[in-house]
C-alpha cells in the first residue's frame, strides 16, 4: 500500500488460492473499481459497473455486510446468474461503494465466467 492516510479506505481481498491482497482505495470508489485499478485477479467487471453482468461477484465478510445498502432487486437478479453459487453474503462488488476510512474484507470466488 502506498497511502498512509487514516481516511483512505482499504479493501482486503482474499483470493481463491487463500492469499490476501490489501489495497488502498479512493473514497467513493467501488470495491470492483479498486480491484481493477490495482490488478486484483478474479474480479473482471466486464460491464464496467453498470449492473449488467455478475463478473464482479464477491463474498463480503459478515462483519461488513451491514455497512452497505441492501441488495437491490436488480443486483439480486444478477447474483442468480453468477458463475459461482451465491451465498448469504454474496454481493456484486460494483455496488459496494467505499467511504473514507472504511475497511472491508471480501473473498473472491473461484470463477466469474
Amino acid at each position: 500500500m502506498t497511502k498512509g492516510d487514516a481516511d483512505v479506505p482499504k479493501v482486503f481481498y482474499t483470493l481463491p488460492d487463500g492469499t490476501e491482497r490489501v489495497v488502498a482505495a479512493e473514497p467513493g470508489d467501488s470495491v470492483m473499481r479498486t480491484a481493477i485499478r490495482n490488478g486484483v485477479t478474479g474480479i473482471l467487471g466486464q460491464c464496467g459497473g453498470e449492473l449488467s453482468c455478475a463478473t464482479c461477484h464477491v463474498f463480503v465478510d459478515e462483519r461488513h455486510a451491514g455497512e452497505f445498502p441492501p441488495v437491490s432487486e436488480d443486483e439480486d437478479d444478477m447474483l442468480d446468474v453468477a458463475a459461482t453459487d451465491r451465498e448469504d453474503t454474496s454481493r456484486l462488488s460494483c455496488r459496494l461503494v467505499l467511504a473514507a476510512g472504511q475497511e472491508v474484507h471480501v473473498t473472491v470466488p473461484e470463477a466469474q465466467l
